[in-house]
């Protein structure tokens, strides 16, 4: 497969609440190896934690947040996408096609947040 092909996205999985520490960080690393087993390349991921949603999801009104972004094909978001429906860890996910302008808005706004929490721990 040639790179040419990867395209970048953004995905964004509200875990159910109830799941342990373990359980949340093994779930992570199922999809992050999901999507580097199916060719694709992570970017970046960051673990929001648990947030209060703004509306009650199966009568929880906090998630897990997981946001990742990555390049991929996007025949694969679909075989994901059916992995995350039967997933019943999950409450909500969405994938995002990203457009050149915004994948040069999250590297800036990355690269500022590195540059700040360095600046903080020296």
């Amino acid at each position: 497969m040639s790179t040419d092909a990867l395209r970048d996205y953004e995905m964004m999985i509200i875990f159910t609440p109830v799941l342990a520490e373990d359980d949340y960080k093994t779930a992570q690393k199922k999809y992050a190896d999901y999507i580097t087993e199916k060719g694709g390349k992570i970017v970046h991921q960051n673990a929001w934690g648990l947030r209060s949603l703004s509306y009650p999801i199966e009568k929880k009104t906090t998630g897990l947040y997981w946001v990742v972004e990555y390049q991929a094909t996007p025949e694969m978001n679909g075989d994901m996408e059916t992995q995350m429906n039967r997933d019943e860890a999950i409450m909500r996910h969405m994938i995002t096609k990203l457009d050149k302008y915004a994948v040069e808005y999250n590297a800036k706004r990355r690269n500022k947040t590195a540059t700040v929490e360095e600046t903080a721990t020296a």
